[in-house]
């Protein structure tokens, strides 16, 4: 279960993908519509800590279906987007060709990314939320995305904090293993994206990573880290106490004790 190109996980956990393709691109959560008339899909933090991004050249790996890479793209990147979701590939072409938009968008495992891409480099590598917990082998993702990265370019990593994925929905007590090794294997209908959807291929695998192993894997890859930041906020109802805020933001209520839920983390390739 460990190897990353496992046929077990892999296939379990790309059949669950493919088929909520087309559950996201029609939920409320990812708001399509707004987005195809010009909605940029990324984080204001995300613009201002990766900065301007005109006339570099990006891969974005775990795309889905490009929402994120198009935004990169409409802010003045050259883009790449890289899936291992066949369905999730087809909607961005079709989505970039729509808005005009010219991207590369390639179908395959993230840890073929290297040899999929022909062994082109690229300025920034960009991995969006809920991105690592679908990987078994954070150390040789670290490698893969050195091997993408031209000296002097950077990773830009923003995903979910793994203390608040340890963490029970209703009591906040410790639910998960923060050091665990072995995968957790979820059985379950739905989608983040639409919790009542009608769903078949419900088995799914998740490898929980500590921020010290992913923190770990970068350097080890030859990386510099230049920043990591932590955040209290959630950009989902992650539990059912979170308050919704006007900026998107879902938060502790007043007299609840703060917990990190999101951070962010920028690595450079040495010159």
């Amino acid at each position: 279960m460990n190897d990353p190109r496992s046929a077990e996980w892999f296939e379990a956990n790309r059949a669950s993908w493919d088929e909520r393709v087309p559950l996201h691109v029609a939920s409320a959560f990812y708001d399509n519509a707004s987005f195809l008339a010009g909605r940029n899909s990324l984080q204001p933090y995300e613009r201002a800590e990766v900065g301007d991004v005109t006339g570099k050249s990006l891969v974005h790996l775990q795309c889905h279906f490009g929402q994120d890479t198009l935004s990169w793209a409409r802010s003045g990147a050259r883009v790449t987007g890289l899936d291992f979701s066949e369905p999730a590939i087809e909607q961005a072409r079709a989505m970039a060709r729509d808005l005009g938009v010219d991207a590369d968008f390639i179908a395959a495992n993230v840890y073929d990314a290297v040899e999929a891409l022909g062994g082109r480099q690229f300025d920034i590598v960009y991995v969006g939320i809920g991105s690592l917990v679908w990987l078994p082998d954070v150390e040789a993702w670290a490698h893969v995305v050195a091997r993408l990265l031209r000296p002097g370019g950077f990773l830009y990593l923003s995903d979910g904090h793994p203390i608040a994925q340890t963490l029970a929905d209703e009591s906040l007590t410790i639910e998960h293993g923060y050091f665990a090794t072995e995968p957790t294997r979820w059985d379950e209908p739905g989608t983040y994206a639409d919790l009542d959807a009608a769903t078949v291929n419900n088995v799914a695998y998740e490898w929980p990573h500590a921020l010290g192993e992913v923190f770990s894997a970068i350097t080890a890859a030859g990386l510099r880290v230049e920043f990591l930041h932590e955040r209290d906020y959630a950009l989902f109802q992650r539990w059912p106490f979170l308050e919704a805020h006007a900026d998107g933001t879902y938060r502790m209520p007043a007299g609840m004790p703060s917990v990190p839920m999101m951070y962010s983390l920028r690595a450079s390739k040495p010159a």
